[in-house]
């Protein structure tokens, strides 16, 4: 069953408004049928560089290919070629006005990598697809992160979730291919994911030398037990005998690869928060952390030490999704004050007012929960707009603390 992608309206409108679109993301997150769907739609010829032949023409003459080939084009899996990317730019170049010559998509986000020197500024839009949202998968149509910044929860009883059905949902994650698997044969999906896409294309894309085998494994699976923590470099070299500067550069190929995704801390001067304090670390797939970790049963998931992480990981990857077909554009941030009080997720709005979010997997909440939303309020100040506790009851309950009133939000609200 094909499903309805959200994003693909923002992705039609993009064309008719830029040159190049880049419509980046994971490895089978539906990329290529999107595309190819677009370009039916557009008349747009479909051409991938998983094509041998293609890539190694683009290799060898990339102005020769792209005069060969009739535009406008969709090219699938950019970041096989990068040196086609100087070619396009001069197609680009001359283009005299016309819009949605390119629709790029790259499973490595190839422009923010040293691989590609050319950032198309004013030619190119860039957008991100992400494994399917809840949303989708039930064919619904609110966007979590416009309800959030909207500030208006219903009261209304929702579904609540006892711990084997969050288990489920967190072993199954997003993959369309996967999701529609039985759990062996997703637990072989995934090994094959793991063997077939990230290693090989971690390899392929970014040219590691020498034993980067068994240190990348050691170090994804020990990062899939990380998810919703601080991520400390020279901590994770020393568990793993491994030198922290390789570390800390996998760990940044990793996200250009859309295995990972860092959060760097709030902090009301912006221009700190990319320097000072620790990201938190998040996976952008729940079922892909799980299989890393070894977690195939639903009944006893909960027992898990992992599994408070990854109910904080799931939550985050639904608004993360949600946010790429928000009316609002936001950027999310962890909060961690100097007294170690901390916040799981900040989402920021353009003009800087704050929504504080806390998640537990409890199917209940006491006032104390709120603390770190209490602090973050008085923190951000001015700029706070409300805070929600995510847990996995059935009701919107309000809770006044220090005369600011947060809300308990059942987690099911995010699908």
């Amino acid at each position: 069953m094909l499903l309805k992608r959200h994003i693909k309206a923002r992705l039609v409108e993009l064309l008719n408004d830029f040159r190049i679109v880049y419509l980046t993301g994971p490895r089978q997150a539906g990329k290529s049928t999107l595309v190819r769907e677009i370009a039916n739609e557009q008349g747009m010829g479909y051409y991938t560089l998983d094509d041998d032949a293609l890539a190694a023409s683009a290799a060898s003459d990339p102005q020769g290919l792209l005069a060969a080939l009739p535009k406008p084009l969709v090219m699938d899996e950019i970041q096989m070629a990068p040196n086609l990317i100087g070619a396009i730019k001069m197609v680009s170049d001359t283009a005299n006005g016309q819009k949605g010559i390119f629709l790029l998509t790259g499973s490595s986000d190839i422009f923010r990598s040293a691989q590609v020197q050319e950032s198309l500024p004013g030619h190119m839009a860039r957008i991100e697809l992400y494994p399917l949202s809840h949303t989708e998968r039930n064919e619904g149509h609110r966007n979590s992160i416009d309800w959030l910044l909207g500030g208006i929860f219903e009261h209304s009883p929702l579904k609540p979730l006892n711990r084997k059905e969050l288990g489920e949902l967190l072993m199954e994650g997003g993959y369309p291919e996967a999701i529609a698997k039985s759990p062996r044969s997703r637990s072989i999906w995934f090994a094959s994911y793991i063997e077939g896409r990230l290693l090989k294309d971690f390899e392929t894309m970014h040219h590691v030398k020498g034993d980067y085998h068994s240190k990348l494994v050691a170090l994804i699976i020990n990062l899939a037990g990380m998810t919703g923590n601080l991520i400390k470099y020279a901590n994770i070299a020393n568990d793993l005998a491994q030198d922290d500067k390789t570390v800390k550069r996998y760990i940044e190929i990793l996200e250009l690869m859309f295995i990972i995704r860092r959060l760097h801390p709030y902090m009301r001067n912006s221009a700190k928060r990319a320097v000072v304090g620790m990201p938190k670390l998040h996976f952008l797939d729940t079922g892909l952390a799980c299989h890393l970790l070894g977690l195939k049963n639903s009944d006893t998931l909960h027992t898990s030490q992992f599994f408070g992480g990854l109910v904080e990981n799931f939550v985050f990857c639904e608004l993360l999704k949600h946010s790429t077909w928000s009316e609002e554009d936001v950027r999310f941030y962890h909060f961690r004050d100097t007294a170690r009080h901390e916040l799981d997720l900040v989402i920021e709005r353009g003009d800087g007012k704050v929504v504080g979010v806390e998640v537990k997997a409890s199917m209940t909440v006491r006032p104390e929960d709120f603390s770190g939303l209490s602090i973050f309020a008085e923190y951000a100040g001015e700029r706070f707009l409300h805070g929600v506790l995510f847990y996995s009851g059935d009701k919107v309950l309000p809770f006044r603390i220090n005369n600011t009133v947060f809300h308990a939000v059942p987690i099911s609200s995010l699908m």
